[in-house]
């Protein structure tokens, strides 16, 4: 392909791409197939011979379309919000296009020095302490992962490395895996499988501690769990703290467990995946409260700021930690930064390689500015309290978490297979999309303000499908039906 058809065939893209999420209002949420159709679209074999690129895209309305899930769409209120703006998907555009591969500084400056730059300028943006930045401090400092999963992990081996170390240094006898198998780590039974999946992979134990009335992991509680695990003469060394659980969104409480974590020398990361975006706004900033007693956290971009997927922003207060835990001597990558050490990201990540993920970041910082976000966020949790309020209006229904940020969990009152039901009837219905969840045998139904598109007459639609499908319930359970005008203004 030349120049001049690359140019043609972009804006085709580009074109197709636009008109996509132009018209992504009218579109189904979630795709009415079955598994395995796909596989009767396509030929069984790739072709020998490539095929004109006019083929290719036709095929996309045929194969494709018919099996994505809409998470743009403004019906869409499953998980959280992917995150997607057109200053995103520019500036993945020209990262594929240079096609540079920054694992080192010298493989591609640029990269490194930008990424840099941006994960200061998050930092700031959520007001992270000093300790955190690189301009504000010798080892502190951030990079730019593809997930909160690889970052936990990331978080956790760093802390694996440095206790067996400390524990070899005290008793030169003890080898790796003696100490391996004392190692304990700690979340709570409301955080993300990414804390219980790094604690696999690490090869460690780790304990689920249960959480108070409001879904926070309390200091008491992890204290009593260390004293708990030193009697029994192991190691207690990580913790993976919560900030907005995917369950019900619900916090941790940091400033409670840092001082927990500094006391008994324990490695603390916090997961702050979805919240994080919330804290660039003053009046959200204190979910953050007891930070600074943190080792390591990271956020997505990639969920509430525009940002398109992969985003994750980690900090550590330490980068000799990671490097060290990570470091390779490889001949072929010498070199020399004349002067000004710039961190080998290669060391601070499970790949190797890695994509120029800093110039979307730049060019929605850039584009929307620190107060634009912060609009999208407000916007965005307004909304989620139009459906609380919606909710609270009809008595059959309930509040299972307090209503922070942009995600609302209900259920009608009863039993939980009424809440299974009224699932399911949402589901078939499809006119929207939510998914539900289960803490502590409590069945619920989560909405999720996703798209950026989602307004308040989308909201109100929403309602009245839920309250559609509740009169079924109802109705199936030999109830009186309730039907009563609810105002959506």
């Amino acid at each position: 392909m030349d120049a001049d058809e690359f140019r043609t065939r972009g804006r085709q893209m580009v074109d197709y791409v636009a008109d996509y999420l132009d018209t992504i209002d009218s579109r189904r949420p979630l795709p009415d197939v079955t598994p395995g159709y796909l596989r009767e679209l396509i030929p069984s074999t790739a072709p020998d011979r490539g095929e004109n690129f006019d083929t290719v895209m036709a095929d996309l309305d045929r194969v494709i379309m018919p099996g994505v899930t809409h998470w743009h769409s403004p019906q869409f209120h499953a998980y959280f919000p992917a995150a997607n703006s057109f200053p995103a998907l520019l500036g993945d555009i020209l990262s594929g296009g240079l096609g540079a591969i920054g694992f080192t500084w010298a493989s591609n400056p640029a990269c490194t020095e930008l990424e840099v730059a941006m994960m200061d300028w998050l930092g700031k943006m959520l007001q992270l302490p000093n300790d955190f930045l690189y301009s504000e401090s010798e080892k502190g400092g951030g990079i730019i992962q593809s997930s909160s999963s690889e970052s936990a992990l990331m978080a956790l081996l760093c802390a694996r490395t440095e206790v067996i170390r400390q524990q070899q240094d005290n008793n030169q006898h003890l080898t790796k895996g003696q100490v391996l198998d004392k190692l304990v780590a700690y979340t709570s039974i409301e955080s993300h499988s990414c804390i219980e999946r790094a604690a696999m992979t690490g090869l460690v134990t780790i304990r689920a501690l249960p959480s108070d009335e409001n879904g926070a992991l309390r200091g008491a509680t992890l204290e009593k769990a260390v004293q708990d695990d030193l009697d029994k003469e192991l190691i207690p060394f990580y913790l993976g703290a919560s900030i907005g659980t995917t369950t019900r969104c619900t916090f941790d409480n940091l400033k409670e467990l840092g001082p927990v974590c500094n006391k008994h020398k324990i490695w603390m990361h916090i997961d702050a995946a979805y919240a994080g975006s919330a804290c660039i706004c003053p009046e959200f900033r204190y979910i953050l409260d007891g930070v600074e007693h943190a080792k390591s956290l990271a956020f997505n971009p990639h969920k509430w700021m525009q940002v398109n997927h992969d985003c994750t922003a980690m900090w550590v207060k330490d980068k000799e930690l990671i490097e060290g835990a990570f470091h390779i001597d490889y001949y072929i990558l010498r070199q020399s930064n004349h002067g000004v050490r710039m961190p080998d990201f290669r060391h601070w990540q499970i790949p190797f390689g890695r994509r120029f993920r800093s110039l979307k970041l730049w060019f929605v910082l850039r584009s929307f500015g620190v107060s634009g976000l912060q609009a999208l966020i407000r916007k965005d949790i307004s909304l989620a309290k139009q459906f609380e309020r919606f909710v609270q209006s009809d008595p059959r229904f309930e509040i299972v978490a307090e209503v922070v940020l942009g995600l609302v969990c209900f259920r009608l009152k009863g039993d939980n297979s009424r809440n299974e039901r009224l699932n399911y009837l949402i589901h078939k219905d499809g006119r929207i999309h939510m998914t539900p969840s289960k803490v502590k045998d409590m069945y619920f139904l989560r909405f999720a303000i996703c798209s950026t598109r989602t307004g308040a007459a989308d909201v109100a639609f929403a309602w009245d499908i839920v309250r559609e499908m509740a009169d079924k319930v109802t109705l199936e359970n030999g109830s009186v039906c309730y039907n009563e005008f609810i105002d959506h203004d």
